[in-house]
């Protein structure tokens, strides 16, 4: 099998070698200006990553819109990847799932005073954003990395622990969409899912193979998971993960990644089954079949626990039983900093947004006219001052 694998590779070699010669071609242009990356007024900060599958770019975005939402006015821009709509959408609380895809959807739900929009060209989205609402203070953009026309003010790249790049091969013998040197744009560098219990040792092997650029900032994250909440029956109570050991549970997942999350539930609920499929999957009416006769087989207690952006794909299929809809629950993913790095990452992230929100550059500008005016005439000049967040 291993010998299988290995000529497999051989054969995809020169394919790699074509794909890494056409991506370093692109990101030439764009070094050398020809392709040209543009700069906004509005503060726009970018997550994604450089490799295929699911990194943990939805819950890092979500940290951020907590992280801002109550003293700036936010906004996300997604591609909308497997959406049924075409150009610039902006969600509202009647927006279906189908028009912006499951992430900016699920975002939407849980955020609903938080402009979310879709648009596969991010300049246009975002000067679409811009016209639409003058006070919009700071623009996230998710998976937006590899989108070199738009030059973010702050570049998030995400890696995740399980795959670190650094050991990684280009497509498609590995997983990079871009070569290693990609990760050099980044101005923060975040290490996603790492395990809790993580050595000192461990965060130093992995500091020293970044190998990152001094003005380069290099993080450490992990997950928790908030109490279980039902789908369907919303007169059911949250369920603690603690409280489930004597349970039998289907974990059901439709993600890039689900490693992480079933290392981290096996100890909580020993009889874990899991049944997985690909990344945004569409549930088909045979899927559902699947669903219904993996759980009827379990005995009592039971439940069924999913994703957050899996449930948005639940909520739309038709035929699940009534026992299935009764016990299916949702299992809220949070991320956290490790080595007591929070307070430094949200400084950084707060500061930038504080300092170059189009009304503190609005006022900074008229107080520097001001400043002149005084000048000319003997006074002595103003300070500068920002808005009071």
């Amino acid at each position: 099998m291993e010998g299988d694998f290995i000529k497999l590779n051989r054969w995809l070699q020169p394919l790699s070698w074509l794909y890494g010669l056409a991506v370093n071609c692109r990101n030439l242009l764009f070094s050398m200006g020809i392709l040209k990356s543009r700069s906004f007024d509005v503060p726009v900060i970018s997550v994604g990553n450089i490799t295929v599958g699911g990194s943990g770019k939805t819950p890092h975005v979500e940290y951020l819109i907590r992280l801002l939402k109550d003293n700036f006015r936010t906004a996300v821009l997604s591609r909308g990847y497997k959406r049924k709509s075409k150009g610039f959408v902006q969600a509202s609380s009647e927006t279906a799932m189908p028009q912006i895809g499951d992430e900016p959807f699920q975002m939407k739900q849980k955020f609903p005073d938080v402009t979310v929009a879709v648009d596969k060209d991010r300049c246009h989205g975002i000067d679409t954003l811009v016209e639409n609402d003058k006070d919009i203070d700071v623009i996230l953009l998710d998976d937006a990395f590899q989108h070199r026309y738009v030059k973010p003010g702050i570049n998030i790249l995400l890696v995740d622990y399980h795959r670190l790049i650094i050991y990684d091969r280009l497509l498609p013998v590995g997983r990079l969409r871009e070569p290693l040197s990609g990760k050099d744009r980044a101005d923060i560098v975040i290490v996603t899912k790492c395990p809790k219990e993580l050595k000192p040792m461990g965060y130093r092997v992995i500091t020293k193979a970044m190998n990152l650029f001094p003005y380069q900032q290099l993080f450490f994250t992990s997950i928790e998971y908030g109490a279980l909440y039902p789908l369907f029956d919303k007169s059911k109570e949250c369920l603690a993960l603690k409280n489930l050991k004597d349970h039998h549970a289907v974990l059901l997942t439709g993600i890039a990644s689900p490693r992480q999350m079933t290392h981290d539930l096996e100890p909580l609920i020993p009889q874990l089954t899991p049944l997985t499929f690909s990344d945004h999957h569409n549930f088909t009416a045979k899927d559902v079949e699947m669903i219904n006769s993996t759980f009827a087989a379990l005995p009592s207690p039971k439940l069924i626990i999913t994703t957050e952006k899996d449930a948005t794909r639940l909520n739309m299929a038709a035929g699940l039983s009534e026992e299935v809809r009764s016990a299916l629950y949702v299992l809220p993913i949070i991320v956290c900093f490790l080595q007591d790095q929070a307070t430094v990452f949200n400084q950084q992230i707060i500061d930038y947004v504080h300092k170059n929100s189009r009304n503190s550059i609005l006022v900074k500008r008229k107080d520097e006219h001001k400043s002149q005016d005084c000048h000319h005439s003997g006074d002595r000049p103003r300070t500068i001052s920002f808005r009071n967040y």
